[in-house]
């Protein structure tokens, strides 16, 4: 999902239209998906995006198969918009999430809105902090001494770096070319390992990995102000020109709405309205 909110700021250079396949042509939901970036999907199925894709499975009534691929640069070109040389069949017919700006598909209504949100360890300096605000109220020499975890071109990145905290930024590629490699390992290994003490991910990545290890880490959301923007809706995403296809999964959407609800709040996701509030 990281992966996908820095690549919908590509525009692209033209757009090519697919034969759709008729939804009563289908003989099984194939999805494209991540093997290795919880909480949204891997091969184990564990993903709160896994769990989506199976309620839908099972009220078409369907096989669920999957094209994996690393989210990272190319990922549409290798799944959704990639072709088994042998039987002309596109590998696989939906994304799980990805921005409502996106550009690289038909995208569905939003089915849920998240913000990014600050991580940090209790037993560091960002431990007595109640608001994010309040980071920058924290004695000079305490600031001097920070370390905080931003993915490159993300708003925590312009965020702490308007706020005079360039030297505190500890970067990392938001799209990055190792497949072992995935958002969630910031907090997960290095704010474990107290190499940051702080850092900012997307909000399902912070809701997650806070709630496995609770007794040691806390989070912040952040609100949308100022010029920057933190919070982003979500929304699925088929191939162009497959309208009856990107249709009948908004129906899907609807007819789960409850269940997708329940999914999203067992995963610890930090969810917001529109407004920016919490919900």
């Amino acid at each position: 999902m990281l992966r996908q909110l820095a690549a919908a700021v590509v525009v692209l250079s033209a757009l090519s239209v697919y034969a759709p396949a008729s939804a009563q042509e289908r003989d099984a939901l194939r999805v494209c998906a991540d093997p290795n970036n919880l909480p949204f999907s891997n091969e184990g199925q564990e993903g709160y995006e896994n769990k989506i894709a199976e309620l839908f499975a099972q009220t078409l009534g369907l096989p669920l198969e999957y094209t994996w691929f690393p989210q990272r640069r190319g990922f549409i070109r290798h799944t959704l918009r990639s072709q088994d040389p042998v039987s002309g069949q596109f590998k696989c017919d939906l994304v799980m999430a990805v921005p409502v700006q996106f550009e690289m598909g038909l995208v569905t209504d939003p089915y849920y809105r998240s913000t990014w949100a600050l991580v940090f360890r209790k037993d560091s300096p960002l431990g007595e902090i109640k608001t994010p605000d309040e980071l920058f109220a924290l004695p000079a020499e305490t600031l001097a001494g920070l370390k905080i975890g931003v993915f490159d071109q993300t708003p925590g990145a312009i965020w702490l770096s308007s706020h005079g905290l360039l030297q505190q930024m500890v970067g990392y590629p938001t799209l990055n070319a190792d497949p072992a490699e995935y958002p969630g390992r910031v907090i997960e290994r290095d704010l474990h390992n107290k190499e940051l003490d702080g850092a900012i991910v997307w909000g399902p990545i912070a809701g997650f990995f806070v709630w496995n290890d609770d007794e040691n880490l806390a989070l912040l959301p952040l609100r949308s102000g100022n010029g920057i923007r933190f919070d982003f809706a979500i929304a699925m995403a088929v191939r162009y020109g497959d309208k009856e296809w990107r249709d009948q999964v908004k129906g899907l959407i609807e007819q789960n709405k409850d269940a997708i609800d329940e999914l999203l709040r067992s995963y610890h996701i930090p969810l917001v309205d529109e407004n920016g509030d919490p919900l």
